[in-house]
């Protein structure tokens, strides 16, 4: 969520601020918020799908300088959608909003865009780094402020409505949060990360001592992500706000401060709805005070317990409950072990499709993964064949449909696709969601492996932790429109083999270990790395088909874990896709086909690299 204008607002006026130094406390985290921040920091290329490797070496170094000043994290992710659906309006503008930076971005514009699969890497990374997080079954503001607040500690994000709710701990923005710039502190207190903390209690002595229960009634009349402003314009127009700030005279902020002056005459809520419905037709007024009563709520306290989580483990959600969501379905949502796409398949049976720098006179990249989430869609939504014998024809029309949008041009529109039809061992009548974990691995891995037209035999030479990589190459390079070129192909597992290079020779784990030959020829790519690029052309084809596996890999991943990961999950955070490497091989290959034996000097690399290539050419 967030409120229109308020940042800016205090950001203007540093009064509502106190200067803080995080040491030696829990720290509550907007995962949300962090990842974008972090990504956008660690990258200085979005043209060519995103460096998740420096991404993830970024997370690192954050989370290692909150260990050096003693502050014991707690990240929350945002989950679902919810199922009320109430931000479909806000999230169809932020997808038209990303489809036109990455247009930007085509064309050689500047411009943010956070690749495809950030998200993901950032849980993996969490991972691996032992942080605790959650991923909560919708908006997760909520449970953020209630765990804040069960701690007495400060919550870290960059949502504006952070600055409504009353958080004994104070609200620290990520723009003030100097992690880059560790300081040591006086004596035996140890080091500080220097930041700069909300306090909602200056905010409202500056508005006459404005109740705090009031702002929550502030958010919703300014705006924010579930609530359309035009509907009060009508209040706006014809109301006296203090300082003259009527409708369109004297901007945004003008506005907002003579509203929350004008709300400081008030000392409940109540009080001051009824006398905003006073300015509003008698027909509309029931209505606007049940969005005004429904929309405060989003700002009340939780009935998600997130400190039981992260004791026990346990995630307990009246919505998913109501929702009907299966348990072990909410417990995987909750541990990041099953992403939101999944969530909002099961509640709506509908889902966005995130755009990429890719060629807009192209059908979207996602529409290669299509058969995937097909198949996706049949094991989350199947419903029991009727008892009566049907038709071929009646069973096809019984089939569930999704609602996806996705890019179409230059615009985002909205397609309804149908789920596919299963295999017979997932066809019980009836198959509730609940009976997918109870099914032999062998099934699973059966149903995965024949959604991506791979058999296990031809992966069995191939590590565990490549073997979902290399099945979703093999179903790129199958179902790919426009087909893959051989010098697309040959970068791209050329970039997975220098992944493994990196991961042997920095992985801190000392189980792994380095032989002299993978050292040197490490040494030797670093060189190749550092040498002035020939060739540094954006080939915004080649960006396309690199962009459409992304997608197969997202998709596969999907799949993957809802079958309860019959193969291995790849680490997406040791550099196993680095767009910008992936784009200069490509260009490198087309001059100097030499360039194939990068890895000459290992014996391992150069093996794995013809392993990958024979596996995926046969």
């Amino acid at each position: 969520m967030g409120i229109q204008g308020l940042t800016g607002f205090v950001e203007e006026r540093g009064v509502f601020f106190t200067e803080l130094r995080v040491r030696d406390t829990k720290l509550v985290i907007d995962g949300s918020s962090l990842y974008y921040c972090l990504c956008f920091a660690s990258a200085a290329d979005f043209r060519r799908g995103g460096d998740y490797g420096p991404f993830a070496a970024t997370v690192r170094d954050f989370f290692g300088i909150l260990r050096s000043c003693r502050v014991a994290p707690f990240v929350v992710l945002d989950g679902g959608r919810g199922a009320e659906d109430r931000k479909l309006p806000t999230l169809r503008g932020r997808a038209a909003e990303q489809l036109r930076a990455a247009h930007g971005l085509c064309r050689g514009a500047g411009g943010c865009l956070a690749p495809l699969l950030t998200r993901e890497t950032f849980v993996q990374a969490l991972g691996r780094l032992g942080v605790p997080f959650v991923q909560c079954f919708a908006e997760a503001d909520r449970e953020i402020a209630g765990l804040a607040n069960s701690w007495g500690c400060p919550v870290l994000s960059l949502d504006s409505d952070f600055c409504v709710f009353d958080l004994a701990g104070g609200y620290c923005p990520l723009s003030h949060f100097q992690w880059e710039s560790v300081r040591a502190g006086d004596g035996a207190q140890g080091c500080y990360v220097p930041a700069r903390c909300f306090s909602v209690d200056r905010f409202c002595r500056h508005f006459g001592h404005l109740n705090k229960r009031l702002l929550p009634l502030f958010a919703v009349m300014n705006g924010n992500d579930y609530v359309d402003l035009a509907a009060l314009e009508v209040f706006f127009s014809k109301v006296r706000l203090p300082r003259g700030c009527a409708a369109g005279k004297g901007g945004k902020h003008l506005r907002l401060q003579g509203l929350l002056n004008w709300l400081s005459q008030f000392t409940e809520p109540t009080e001051a709805v009824e006398n905003v419905l006073k300015y509003l037709k008698k027909h509309q007024r029931e209505e606007i005070r049940g969005l005004l009563c429904t929309s405060m709520e989003d700002y009340a306290p939780s009935d998600v317990n997130l400190e039981d989580f992260f004791q026990n483990g346990q995630y307990e959600c009246e919505a998913a409950r109501k929702a009907a969501v299966p348990q072990w379905v909410l417990g995987a949502l909750a541990k990041g072990k099953l992403a939101p796409f999944i969530i909002n398949t099961l509640i709506l049976r509908s889902t966005f499709l995130r755009v990429q720098v890719e060629n807009m006179q192209r059908p979207s990249a996602h529409s290669t993964a299509l058969p995937i989430r097909q198949v996706i869609y049949g094991l989350l939504l199947r419903v029991p064949q009727s008892t009566e014998a049907a038709s071929p024809s009646k069973q096809t029309h019984e089939l569930p449909v999704v609602c996806e949008f996705d890019r179409c041009q230059k615009t985002i529109k909205k397609t309804f696709v149908q789920a596919a039809s299963l295999p017979a061992d997932f066809c019980d009548d009836p198959f509730p969601l609940d009976k997918l974990v109870e099914m032999p691995m062998s099934c699973r891995q059966m149903l995965l492996l024949e959604t991506l037209g791979v058999k296990m035999s031809f992966l069995e030479s191939i590590p565990s932790h490549l073997q979902l990589p290399v099945a979703v190459t093999c179903y790129w390079i199958r179902c790919s429109e426009p087909k893959v070129q051989l010098h697309q192909l040959k970068a791209l597992l050329l970039m997975i083999v220098s992944g493994e290079l990196h991961r042997i020779n920095d992985d801190p784990d000392p189980t792994v270990l380095c032989a002299e030959d993978d050292s040197i020829a490490y040494k030797e790519f670093l060189k190749w790395k550092e040498k002035k690029v020939q060739n540094n052309d954006f080939d915004l084809d080649a960006a396309h088909s690199f962009c459409q596996w992304q997608c197969c890999l997202q998709m596969g991943l999907y799949l993957n874990q809802l079958l309860c990961t019959p193969l291995s999950e790849p680490d997406l955070s040791s550099r196993l896709y680095t767009g910008t490497l992936v784009h200069r091989l490509y260009q490198e290959l087309k001059s100097t086909p030499s360039v194939e034996n990068l890895f000459i000097l290992s014996p391992k690399m150069t093996q794995l690299y013809l392993v990958l290539l024979n596996t995926v050419e046969s």
